[in-house]
């Protein structure tokens, strides 16, 4: 039997994911699922469970190795952002495959202001952007890219999701904002922003306001090239997360992306969001996927990594990729006495 280790079993996409894994078609797995949180629907989903430290604790690759060890497991597959610079750190130490790229890539992937500078050099396509320290340097930076003719928006240089992302707007009705919408509304005016941010100490972007529509190429990558992979929409979002997609051909993303996988040397699965043909995100790390029955990312990566599929057997499984493929995401629960 195979046994797989899922981190942050938690997440969002966890459910889908470890689903996903067990109805892999071919044999019976067994999951062995960890999270910082024993509300973690993946105790629920798992075989086995167990709590580990935060994923930015040092201590974490020690209790994820020892997990492995202890429960026999064939293959560790991280799935939080938070997860994969202590793992990609110390992968090598591991019996076992580890299913993140190297150190170097997972750090240059989640330096927002690096992945920018890098794209714009190998012509990949970003949004014009300043790296700023503090709130007077977000205050420079707005005006000098346009605002208030034109909203901008800015982020932490390093972040994961839609944490400390804002649109600085002066257009933007705080009234209706605090009558009609939930809170979390992502729009404010610079002035607003200025007095919250602090003066110094925090590395901050601020880039122009992409409009375009979103889509995102997933994927396993072999460090130079891309392995396997499917181009989707992003229709509708709640909570900062993607809950509507649509797979598509888009071969102009995808050669964007060969480009920024040669230059990253990202290794295993990889998430490229695009704005139009700008690219706005790179994670190097598996994301929310599109999944047909004959067309199992999550399973056919870990066929690779436990050496029962090559490079050349899962590029010859691209066609079965469907445009329109359709996927609707929504919130369930499960019920349990403790």
């Amino acid at each position: 039997m195979t046994t797989i280790l899922v981190t942050a079993c938690g997440a969002p996409g966890a459910a889908r994911l470890l689903r996903a894994l067990k109805e892999n078609g071919e044999r019976e797995i067994r999951l062995v699922g960890v999270d910082m949180s024993d509300r973690a629907i993946g105790r629920h989903l798992c075989d086995a469970f167990h709590l580990v430290p935060a994923g930015k604790d040092p201590s974490f690759p020690d209790a994820i190795l020892e997990l492995v060890e202890r429960e026999q497991v064939d293959v560790v597959l991280p799935e939080s952002s938070h997860d994969l610079p202590h793992l990609a750190a110390r992968r090598e130490e591991f019996p076992v495959p580890v299913m993140v790229c190297g150190p170097e890539a997972e750090r240059r992937s989640n330096d927002k202001a690096e992945t920018f500078e890098a794209l714009h050099r190998i012509g990949a396509g970003a949004p014009e952007f300043r790296r700023v320290t503090g709130a007077a340097g977000v205050d420079a930076a707005a005006r000098e890219l346009g605002y208030p003719d034109k909203p901008v928006c800015f982020k932490p240089a390093f972040s994961s999701g839609s944490r400390g992302f804002r649109v600085l707007d002066p257009t933007v009705d705080r009234t209706h904002q605090l009558l009609y919408e939930r809170p979390g509304a992502l729009a404010m005016t610079l002035e607003e922003a200025v007095e919250l941010l602090p003066e110094d100490g925090l590395d901050l972007l601020v880039m122009e306001f992409l409009t375009e529509p979103e889509r995102t190429v997933d994927g396993i990558a072999d460090g130079r090239r891309i392995v396997l992979r499917a181009t989707r929409t992003r229709e509708s979002v709640r909570c900062g997360l993607g809950m509507f997609f649509v797979t598509l051909d888009a071969p102009e993303l995808v050669a964007a992306s060969e480009r920024i996988v040669e230059e990253f040397e990202l290794d295993w699965f990889f998430s490229i969001q695009f704005m139009g043909e700008k690219v706005i995100e790179i994670n190097p790390r598996i994301s929310t996927m599109m999944i047909q029955e004959d067309f199992n990312l999550p399973w056919l990566a870990v066929k690779r990594a436990l050496g029962e599929a090559t490079d050349d057997e899962l590029r010859a499984l691209q066609s079965r990729v469907r445009p329109g493929h359709t996927v609707l995401r929504f919130f369930d629960q499960v019920e349990f006495s403790p």
